[in-house]
């Protein structure tokens, strides 16, 4: 679990974060036979690539200059040699445990009085609210399509 103590770690960890989210969806929008999973990777990509390019923008207005030696640690497993429904669960799995770790990261960040610039407040709690929402719909199709029962998320 990776928690920032600033503004600046935030973007910093969240910015490879969205990135793995990014890159695993990229593999699900090519491979999976579901075309609501399909949409559903496409959303992923457009979205969290939206929110690094406001991220990246901000550290460069905001903190010019400053290098982070932090290292963010992948939580997706390679789903390269995965298809069909084994692709599909491993990813529902494996991205709803990367959500709830980016709504925490963003809770972590307004709850604890990080936010150092006013613009950031809504766009973590749109980070917080978007990927719980996601979740919740990761669930379902657990549920619907391969009969799992997943631990629940608070709302």
């Amino acid at each position: 679990m990776s928690f920032n103590n600033s503004e600046f770690e935030f973007f910093s960890l969240m910015i490879p974060h969205h990135q793995e989210a990014i890159d695993t969806a990229q593999r699900v929008l090519e491979a999976s036979d579901r075309p609501e999973l399909r949409r559903f990777a496409e959303t992923i990509i457009t979205v969290q690539t939206a929110e690094i390019k406001q991220m990246q923008t901000w550290l460069g207005e905001w903190y010019p200059g400053q290098q982070t030696n932090l290292t963010y640690t992948p939580m997706m497993g390679d789903l390269s040699q995965l298809t069909g429904d084994a692709l599909d669960r491993t990813f529902l799995e494996g991205m709803i445990m990367h959500h709830r770790e980016a709504v925490m990261m963003a809770h972590h960040l307004v709850n604890h009085g990080l936010v150092q610039h006013q613009a950031v407040l809504p766009f973590a709690q749109t980070i917080a609210n978007t990927q719980r929402q996601e979740i919740f719909q990761m669930q379902t199709w657990l549920q619907d399509w391969f009969g799992v029962t997943p631990i629940p998320c608070a709302r």
